[in-house]
């Protein structure tokens, strides 16, 4: 494993943002995307990176880009280090598959998720109401069980805290009617795609979220797509609906925090070698099943 990098600052470039995960530099026309191995977990960062999944999520989301052009257009400019700005060329070890170039788009202010099995708020929704974001399911449905058929359940963009789901009628409202539709009938058919391929390598995603952004007048798929950190994987051989499911993601690390009784506010505690470990091999593992080689 290469070393873990919780935090990139590079004075040759100004710097856009900040967020949980990714560090964003400005590139005039273009924007550099750089993946951290930060995570967090109940709204918090935590203290310790997660060696390699930084890099996993990069490649990944470069592998969805690449295998889903024909659907929509998308961001990406590059990933290789000899494109980098002459300026970042000391950086290049540090940055190496952890980078995306990316084409400045306009972001739109919905999140867009698709959900094809009933897990999550999802389920807890269900549970209250007898529907998932107001649509209505049938009756008596199992936490993880596989709806009818995908579901596309917009939300908000929340500053601070959690996104909130919001009927489809308000993402019309938000983006217009036009936009909106076309929003949702290229996010479901990103999922279907998605899904199918991922099925075949022996992963069920539960759900995603995917971000778009407008163009040139073109609507692009933007952020991350079809990661651990914007999807739940789960592993089709042991899937069993009922009950919460196994996951490709930091499933370790808010079972540890559970087990510990935080109270999800600051100090955030440090993780355990062994949990660090475990979360590291999952990331490492969906990637290498969802595309066919080991993380190089």
């Amino acid at each position: 494993m290469r070393p873990v990098v919780t935090r990139t600052d590079f004075k040759e470039v100004p710097l856009l943002s900040r967020g949980k995960v990714r560090d964003m530099y400005d590139l005039d026309d273009q924007v550099l995307i750089v993946v951290t191995d930060r995570l967090s977990a109940f709204d918090h960062v935590l203290p310790n990176g997660i060696p390699d999944k930084g890099r996993v999520l990069n490649l990944l989301s470069a592998f969805w880009f690449e295998k889903t052009r024909h659907i929509v257009k998308n961001h990406l400019v590059s990933i290789d280090s000899s494109d980098l700005p002459s300026a970042l060329c000391p950086h290049k070890e540090e940055l190496n598959a952890r980078f995306t170039l990316a084409r400045k788009a306009r972001m739109l202010p919905v999140e867009c998720v698709v959900r094809g099995y009933l897990s999550g708020s999802g389920w807890n929704d269900y549970k209250r109401t007898g529907a998932l974001c107001g649509i209505t399911l049938p009756e008596g449905m199992k936490e993880s069980d596989r709806l009818p058929e995908p579901l596309f359940t917009p939300s908000t963009k929340a500053e601070v805290g959690h996104d909130e789901n919001i009927p489809f009628g308000k993402a019309e409202e938000i983006l217009g009617e036009g936009l909106a539709k076309r929003v949702r009938e290229t996010s479901l058919a990103l999922y279907n795609f998605a899904s199918d391929h991922a099925r075949s390598r022996g992963i069920l995603i539960a759900d995603t979220k995917f971000e778009f952004g407008m163009l040139d007048g073109d609507l692009i798929l933007c952020d991350e797509a079809l990661t651990p950190d914007s999807s739940r994987f789960w592993p089709a051989g042991s899937y069993a609906p009922g009950g919460a499911q196994p996951s490709f993601d930091k499933q370790y690390v808010r079972d540890y925090l559970l087990s510990i009784r935080w109270d999800k506010e600051p100090p955030v505690p440090s993780l355990p070698e062994e949990v660090v470990r475990k979360t590291s091999e999952k990331y490492r593992e969906a990637y290498a099943l969802l595309t066919g080689t080991t993380l190089p």
